[in-house]
């Protein structure tokens, strides 16, 4: 088996998540530099993979000044840096591993996926939803035709009221002039989920939603800029409570910038940095709740919906086909099959996966897997994130985006610039 050597592009969060594979599994995969502006960053990355010091880059641009040096550059930069990053990428003759979003504008997309086809690099798109699993299962299921032809589809990206004001209130995704709508960031994940188990092109779509709650009119009277500039307010969305004492590491991680940071260095990030603000009084802009109807070819309509009000972080989703149904939940990892049989009797079977710790439900794990068997040629690009079929989905989250705004103006997807 070839191991495949890979640079890294931004030591973050999705950088070192997609990278542990490497060090499950040094037979696939073994990482060869890293790019990263952040000094602590990169030399934490720098001693866990034992880089040599020429190795490890300060800008992303400092990779792309020598010949090709690996098989493959894994991007997790910020968003706005995915198009230029894969565009030199691809140029210098790699294959890619990209962060999702692709880009932040449909025309980059179209763009990105041209070039890749032209100069036939394989790039691989992190939608990790479809590599989980769960989701596996739920395909093989309609794989199998157990529930018929699929009629409709009612899915609910459940964001949670804590991840919503951490990333999509005082975080990176907060604001669209800086990153991009909400639906893009956020459920880019969940229209290829959709493209993907119906296996049919989506038609036309129309959207609503807005900035509801997580703005200045909702702001308590008396409240400070900062939580720590001494609110009183009983507040769920308290920065010391969301951060200081927060026994999740990766709450920490991010507030503080760096690994395993004391309560005192959290606490000191928060009074100056982004994630100390009063969720009521930040620049964010995107939705925090979202709708999408859809209607994909043979009819098959889809019901989608993106809130930040929810208690937890989860997917539930409700297939109903011609001879049958699927519900599922992800918290519980509970699939129910229910078959049609003699009215009003109906055939009813559960499956509960027991799936090991693993981000996003293993799909982290999944989606290494599926990219160092694509890269060494082992598998085709048929059921895979390809940059081509990812681009055609993000051109989905786009028109909904457009739609939203214009009042949920019906998108015609065959005027919208399909690839």
């Amino acid at each position: 088996m070839k191991t495949i050597t890979a640079i890294l592009l931004g030591a973050g969060g999705r950088g070192n998540a997609y990278s542990t594979y490497a060090l499950k599994n040094p037979e696939e995969l073994r990482i060869v530099g890293v790019a990263e502006s952040d000094d602590v960053r990169r030399n934490e990355f720098k001693n866990r993979f034992d880089l040599a010091d020429e190795k490890c880059f300060h800008t992303w641009q400092d990779v792309f000044t020598m010949e090709k040096w690996a098989d493959v550059v894994m991007i997790c930069t910020q968003d706005a840096f995915h198009f230029d990053n894969a565009m030199a990428a691809i140029e210098k003759g790699y294959d890619l591993l990209l962060e999702k979003p692709i880009t932040t504008t449909a025309a980059q997309c179209r763009e990105l996926a041209a070039a890749a086809r032209t100069k036939g690099a394989k790039v691989l798109v992190c939608h990790l939803i479809r590599y989980a699993p769960f989701f596996m299962t739920i395909k093989d299921i309609i794989d199998s035709g157990e529930i018929g032809d699929i009629v409709t589809i009612s899915l609910n990206e459940n964001v949670g009221d804590y991840h919503l004001s951490h990333s999509y209130v005082r975080g990176n995704w907060s604001n669209k002039e800086r990153s991009a709508p909400m639906i893009l960031t956020k459920s880019c994940h969940d229209m290829d989920l959709l493209q993907w188990l119906i296996g049919k092109k989506c038609l036309r779509l129309s959207s609503f939603g807005s900035l509801k709650f997580f703005n200045k009119d909702n702001c308590p009277p008396g409240a400070p800029l900062r939580c720590t500039d001494g609110c009183e307010v009983d507040c769920p969305y308290d920065a010391r409570e969301m951060y200081v004492n927060s026994n999740t590491a990766w709450m920490r991680y991010i507030a503080a910038g760096y690994s395993n940071p004391t309560n005192e260095d959290v606490l000191e990030a928060i009074k100056i940095g982004p994630y100390g603000r009063c969720v009521f009084q930040c620049d964010n802009d995107v939705v925090d709740h979202q709708v999408v109807s859809m209607e994909f070819e043979d009819g098959v309509t889809v019901a989608f919906t993106m809130s930040g009000f929810t208690p937890d972080i989860s997917r539930t989703i409700k297939i109903m086909g011609t001879k049958g149904q699927i519900r599922a939940h992800t918290t519980h990892q509970s699939i129910e099959i229910s078959k049609f049989v003699t009215h009003p009797h109906t055939e009813n079977r559960e499956i509960i996966l027991n799936i090991e710790e693993d981000g996003h439900g293993g799909g982290d794990t999944g989606v290494m897997k599926s990219f160092c068997s694509y890269i060494r040629g082992d598998c085709d690009d048929q059921n895979l994130s390809e940059i081509g079929i990812s681009a055609e989905n993000h051109l989905l989250c786009f028109a909904a985006e457009e739609s939203r705004i214009n009042n949920g103006a019906v998108v015609e997807m065959s005027e919208y610039g399909c690839l």
